[in-house]
């Protein structure tokens, strides 16, 4: 009977351990072979015990982590989502094999700017009214529960939109303005005039906004006019600030319209289309794909293309090449195609391959002899190269009917990709079918 209160015996030896003694008493084991047998008999119980089950209840092994990714990250843990209950476009939107279109919201009027809120309420901008409409999905069934309005006729062209350490940036043709935004009621109350733009501007007067993730904010100003020395430095350019709108500066120039903007998550660098001066003819000069750096021009108004002198505006002769330092496009967009809202693919519900891709709308041409663009396409990513273009999304016109014109694309967490469409006001939920 055990005894609590005398020393517990030693346990016997193992068979084993009494041999070695025996061997190392006769002299057949000198003491590194001892301490040689006794280290390899540790790797041993460690290697057998750390793959046995455990032993706490339910001593099955721990189950493998699911294959699935997650839509807005392809290397995490899945969110479901549901296929859209929303109707089929009237227009004839062809997308490939395996995926379908539904109308997530209509009578958006000239749709133009899509950002999600942090807690996942699409809002879209309609610089005809001045307003930004709020599109919840409560129940996520692919169609938006209701519009509301979160800023009506707030100024003219009304357009980028952004959100940056929970709040709602908003680009106007003048100015930025920081709002204070509130998930639970939708609404935002203004918080801040950040700094003004350059006005009047009857052309290119839609501007965008972009953070990066260190939170260098990035405003576009588009040219006053289709190709001109520009009185105000600020036109034609990408301005940087910060949050707090301090000391906004030029940043890049050259840049006749760089109507849309979006970071490369590979690289945290800034990208974005371009669009080229009118009037040289059906096929000149290219619309653009651009990186855009600190301190860059990017050629407009005397070049365009790759680094080509526009002779038909500048008529100077120069002793060395004009175009010599400006930066040509990474690719270049069939003229007056007019690219328009872009967005890296980062969706599970693209294959793995496509992903860190770029999707970008063509809004289509309006001077060409026979229309062009009106459309979607898949650019594959190489580094800082575009290796291959495909269409993804076309129908938008029909001979030379136009029906429709996309102009921002941008996923949501489940990797869904909407799409606006400022001459129907839909808005568009692109999905792989399940």
């Amino acid at each position: 009977m055990y005894d609590p209160t005398k020393p517990e015996a030693p346990p016997p030896l193992s068979p084993f351990v009494r041999w070695l003694v025996a061997m190392r008493k006769r002299g057949y084991l000198g003491l590194m072979g001892l301490a040689a047998l006794v280290l390899l008999l540790i790797g041993l119980y460690w290697y057998t015990t750390s793959r046995a089950p455990s032993s706490g209840q339910g001593s099955s092994p721990t189950p493998r982590p699911s294959a699935t990714v997650q839509a807005s990250s392809p290397s995490t843990t899945p969110a479901a989502y549901a296929m859209s209950a929303g109707p089929a476009p009237s227009v004839g939107l062809k997308v490939p094999a395996g995926y379908a279109v539904h109308v997530f919201a209509s009578g958006a009027g000239t749709a133009r700017d899509l950002q999600f809120s942090p807690g996942g309420t699409l809002l879209v901008s309609n610089p005809a009214t001045g307003n930004v409409t709020a599109l919840p999905d409560a129940n996520r069934d692919g169609v938006a529960d209701s519009a509301k309005t979160v800023l009506h006729d707030s100024a003219p062209n009304v357009h980028g939109l952004a959100f940056y350490g929970g709040k709602l940036f908003v680009a106007e043709e003048s100015r930025v303005v920081r709002y204070n935004w509130s998930e639970a009621t939708l609404t935002a109350t203004q918080d801040k005039v950040l700094f003004s733009l350059p006005t009047p501007n009857a052309d290119h007067n839609k501007r965008t906004i972009v953070f990066d993730t260190a939170g260098h904010m990035f405003v576009s100003v588009g040219s006053t006019c289709n190709v001109c020395i520009e009185s105000d430095p600020r036109s034609a350019t990408i301005i940087e600030s910060d949050a707090d709108g301090a000391n906004p500066h030029v940043f890049a120039t050259g840049l006749r319209n760089a109507p849309f903007m979006a970071i490369n998550p590979s690289s945290n660098e800034l990208w974005s289309t371009e669009m080229g001066r009118d009037y040289l003819g059906d096929s000149t000069p290219p619309d653009e794909i651009n990186i855009i750096r600190a301190g860059q021009n990017y050629g407009w108004p005397i070049c365009y293309g790759a680094k080509i002198h526009d002779t038909n505006f500048d008529h100077k002769t120069y002793i060395a090449d004009p175009c010599a330092a400006t930066i040509p496009p990474i690719f270049g967009v069939p003229a007056h195609n007019a690219p328009l809202g872009l967005a890296f693919i980062k969706s599970a519900q693209f294959p793995l391959p496509s992903q860190g891709d770029l999707i970008v709308a063509y809004h289509g041409s309006w001077n060409r002899s026979v229309p062009d663009g009106y459309k979607l396409v898949h650019l594959t990513v190489r580094g800082n190269t575009i290796a291959a273009s495909e269409d993804f999304m076309t129908g938008f016109i029909n001979g030379s009917t136009v029906a429709a014109r996309p102009v921002d694309v941008t996923f949501d967490t489940y990797g869904n990709l909407f799409v606006s469409d400022d001459k129907s006001g839909s808005i568009y939920i692109v999905q792989k079918q399940l």
